[in-house]
Formats: structure tokens, sequence, C-alpha cells
């Protein structure tokens, strides 16, 4: 037994023991020990401990420090905030002056995760042969978990690069080539939507009640479908984003039903209470006209009943900590940290510009930053545990809770909830509106395309507002044509979403449905105070909006050709004229 022990410790070395924070490839990933390789894959558990490696691995600072990055940083959310002088990869890309030698151009960790899934699906097999115990249900259910993270990862590396290396099979060999091409946008995205079409009905629904937290802390089929969603909405197949949002929606309905019949809290101050036929967590308090109860349910306590995926970190400061959140975020002995909110975000109350926010009763703006001192500003989502709004006055006061203690972050990082899939379908109804026939027949599908999509959006907006505002919210007709639905999902998603890792990513799938950087560069430029004019040239190009290949990954893959913002060559996806 202790030998078998010390087989399955050195196997799971080999196969996680890459450096994260290396700058080299995918393509320098170990191949598993051959002699390993005969003795490791023989029962279940030996698979359940590479299938939770790809969750530790998720929970690295490497790899949650790009979601934030490549997700965040460039969009006009963050700037450099305390010591960011001493991180000048970062402080570069607060200035898009981004270049192949930057750290953050770095996938190793995507890669090593991409590694470790088609690890399992070429192993597990033999495994569903050899114990009894494990079934080939619980086969099936492997292929489908590890399949989703792999293709979560591939998601990610489109969005960022663009056009990526793309491969489905283990590299355990070292007789294996590895410099491959890459492969385009289109054609991977295509790929992971087939994949997960083929995998959606195999993963599980829910977990037992004695891992509660592995419903929201692991794949479901909930999470399955909410990247269909996200994907088929990238693709531009919005039937189906609406088909695969229906399903998260009504997924969730039926929990909140069921929590309700049982008589369960669903996080709410009435559990009976929907927010515009919606199951969102009420943020109002238990008493008056105090808000962040939401909040604390998500950010606060974590794997609340909206969400869909998140990265969880135990509440233990023995365990791993989020070290991305900590050091990026900040903490309580360095607050705010690389990162702070944008200027123009942090006066956008005070100086009535209302730019962001619908008005100063929106409670996000006040759990999504804090007033550390003055007029400095720092992150407050995710930096602590709780937060209390009051409205019960005309000037709102906040409370917040204190950050997290340095390198003892415990704040789980979210990828996917309910209020971004609701979002996710109202973009896609806000597509679905034809501009060109103005016939009464259509004129009346309009109509009540918007109407839906405002549904969705005024549900997730109202959920943040007290009764003191209740004559300010959004009102329909205001927004009873395309682009200004269009433009209010997009703005909705950048006051509920923000910091999550999710604004940059909006802005590029703008960019690409309207094939210009337009309505890009109107965003981004808010937060400069210099320098805007040397970001509007990069960022006028299609080329510009993505990432540039580490200059490592070219040395190592002759196939890869560099992003011609960044590298030699004539750039030929200038923005395409209307």
């Amino acid at each position: 037994m202790k030998l078998k022990n010390k087989i399955i410790t050195l196997s799971v070395i080999i196969i996680t023991g890459v450096s994260l924070s290396s700058c080299s490839d995918f393509l320098e990933i170990k191949p598993l020990n051959d002699i390993v390789l005969e003795n490791f894959w023989n029962e279940k558990s030996d698979v359940d401990n590479i299938v939770s490696g790809c969750y530790s691995a998720m929970q690295s600072q490497t790899f949650v420090d790009r979601c934030i990055i490549w997700g965040e940083s460039r969009s006009d959310n963050m700037i450099g905030g305390n010591n960011i002088a001493d991180v000048q990869s970062l402080s570069n890309i607060f200035k898009e002056n981004i270049n192949s030698s930057n750290e953050f151009t770095t996938w190793t960790s995507f890669y090593t995760i991409i590694n470790r899934c088609n690890t399992v699906l070429k192993y597990a097999p033999s495994v569903a042969e050899k114990d009894p115990d494990y079934t080939h249900s619980d086969l099936l259910a492997t292929e489908a978990e590890v399949s989703a993270l792999r293709d979560l990862c591939y998601f990610y590396l489109i969005r960022t690069f663009r056009d990526v290396p793309y491969y489905t099979y283990a590299y355990t060999d070292d007789n294996q080539v590895m410099a491959i091409p890459a492969t385009k946008f289109d054609n991977v995205l295509d790929s992971l939507i087939t994949d997960l079409e083929g995998v959606q009905d195999n993963a599980l629904k829910v977990y037992p009640d004695t891992k509660p937290t592995y419903n929201t802390g692991r794949v479901t089929q909930d999470a399955i479908h909410a990247m269909l969603a996200d994907m088929y909405l990238w693709k531009g197949d919005y039937n189906n984003t609406i088909k695969y949002a229906d399903k998260v929606i009504k997924s969730k309905m039926d929990k909140y039903k069921e929590k309700l019949n049982s008589g369960s809290s669903y996080g709410t101050v009435s559990s009976s209470k929907l927010i515009n036929g919606f199951p969102l967590i009420n943020d109002n308090s238990t008493s008056g006209n105090y808000y962040g109860n939401a909040f604390d349910y998500i950010f606060g306590t974590g794997n609340s009943n909206e969400s869909i995926l998140e990265l969880t970190y135990e509440d233990d400061n023995t365990m791993l900590s989020n070290a991305a959140v900590s050091y990026r975020y900040g903490n309580a002995t360095t607050n705010p940290g690389n990162i702070k909110p944008a200027d123009f975000i942090t006066t956008d109350i005070s100086d009535n510009s209302f730019s962001v926010y619908h008005n100063k009763y929106d409670t996000r703006y006040y759990e999504n930053i804090q007033n550390i001192s003055g007029t400095l500003y720092g992150i407050n989502k995710f930096t602590t545990e709780e937060g209390e709004v009051d409205l019960s006055t005309t000037s709102p006061k906040e409370y917040y809770g204190s950050p997290y203690a340095e390198k003892y972050c415990h704040a789980n990082w979210i990828l996917y909830r309910l209020s971004d899939v609701m979002l996710m379908k109202a973009e896609a109804l806000s597509q679905m509106v034809n501009i060109t026939d103005t016939t009464g027949a259509y004129n009346n599908y309009n109509d009540s395309i918007l109407k839906a999509a405002f549904n969705l959006v005024n549900a997730v907006n109202k959920r943040s507002f007290g009764s003191t505002a209740s004559t300010d919210t959004l009102k329909y007709s205001d927004f009873r044509t395309k682009q200004s639905m269009e433009d209010l999902v997009l703005d909705e998603r950048q006051r509920e979403l923000m910091f999550e890792g999710k604004r940059w990513y909006d802005l590029v799938r703008r960019s690409r449905r309207d094939g210009n950087t337009s309505y890009l560069i109107q965003a981004v430029i808010r937060k400069f105070t210099e320098g805007s004019s040397a970001a509007q040239s990069k960022l006028k190009k299609i080329d510009g909006i993505y990432w540039p290949y580490n200059e490592n990954e070219l040395k190592v893959n002759s196939y890869l050709v560099q992003n011609p913002a960044f590298g030699s060559g004539n750039n030929s996806s200038y923005e395409i004229s209307k």
C-alpha cells in the first residue's frame, strides 16, 4: 500500500508539476513516466485525483491572474494601483503598450490544464474496464466534466489570442511531435460547441447533499449550458444562445421552487419574492433600506444559489488562498492592490456623471468599489466578505467589511452566475431585432423581442435599487430600438459584472460583431488621463484587440505567426467601414 501511494503521488507530481510561472508554453509540458503510467490508471481514485488536480491548477494565482488581466485589465474598468511601477508588465498593459515579452502573454497554465484533461480522457476508459466501482455512467460523467474544463480553457485562449494551437490528444510520450500550427478562432469555437453538445447530457445535474459546494465548485449540466450560451453568443447564433440560457434559468427556477417548497432560504429576505419573475437573490437586508444581502451571499459566503460555476477557496488559512485577488485587488496590508478602479468610475456618483451607474441609489457602485480614504478608491468586490449600503436617506452610506488578510484571501473566483446568463440572453434578443422590415407584423415582433430583453436587464438592475429610487429606475420607453437595447445590455453587464473578468471580452465580442472597434475605443479611452491618442491608434485595428503570442512560444513553435498588430508585417484587419 505504501508503495502504491508513492506511485500515485509521483504520477500526480509529474502531471501537475509543470511550473505555472514559466515563460515556456505547453510544448514543454513533461510527458508522463511510462513506468508510472503502467501502475497508476487502475482505480477510480486515480481518475479522481487527476480531475481534482485540474481544479487545483485553476485555483493557482497564474490562472486566476489571467482571468482577471486577460478579461478585464485593458477595459475601461481598471487602472494601475499601488506599486504598479514594480509590475512593469501590468503597467504596460494599462498603457496599451503590450509586446511579446510581456509576462502576461504566457499561456502555460491553461495548456497544462488542457493536457491534464486530455490525459484523463485517454486513460479513464481503461480504468472503467479494471475497476468495477468505476461504472460506465461514472466514466461518462468524468469525460463530460474534463471535456468542459478543457473547452473552458480553450474558450479563454481564443477570446484572448484569437487563433491558438488546438489539440484534443494527450502528450504523454517524449517522441510525440508537439509543435503545431494555430487553429482559426471560428474553427476552435465550432469544435468546442460540438464537444459540449456531445457531452452535456452525461454531466451530473446535481451532486449529493453531502457535497453541496460541488454543485457550483465543479462542472454540472448548468455549467455546460452556461458555457454553450456564451459560446453561441460569440458565434452569433442567437437562437441557440437563448435556448441554453433558458435551460440555465429554468434550472435555477426549479431549484428556487424546491427550496421554497421545503421551507429553506434562498438567500433572500422573503424566499417567495422573485424579481421580475427571476430567482435572483434580493440585495435588501433583513429590515429597512439596508442593502448588501446579495453581495454577501454571492461574493462573501460564496457558492450561492445564483452561482453556476466558481473556483472554491476554503475558509481555512491552512488551505490554498486566492492569491491573484489578494495581490491584484488588495488586502488588509496593501489596499488597493496593483489594480484599482478607473477614476471616472470612482467619481461617477459624486460628480453626477452617471456614465456607468444609473443613479446614486445603485448599490453596486458601493459594493463594487470602496472609498479607502479621501479620493483614493479600491476594489471592494472579492476583497471583503461583506458590505452594507444604507439607502434610507438622500445620501447613501456604505459600510465595508475588513479586507482579507494578506496571503489569506478566501474569496471564490466566479466563472458563471445567473445574472451573467440572463444578460447573455438579453444581448442575443437585442440582436434578433429586425431593423430592415418596418411592416406592422415586424414592428410587433420587434417590440416583443425588445420587451423580453428589457425585462431581463431590468430584473438584474432592479434588485440593486432601494424603494427610495423607484421613480428613477429603467424605463422601457427609453430603449425601444435595437441600438439602444444593445447598448443598455452592455452597460448593465459592466455594472453587474464589474471586476469579474468579463468586460474586455464583452468589448471584443461587440467589435467582432460590428466589424470595427469604434464602440470599444469610446469605452476604453474614458480611463485615460494621458496617452489616449496612442491607445486609440493601436486599438483601431481589429488585430490590436487581441494579445500577441509570447516571444518564447514563437521560439519553440515555428508554426506560430505573430499577430501583425504586435510584430512585423502588414495588418490586413483594419476596421470595416459601415
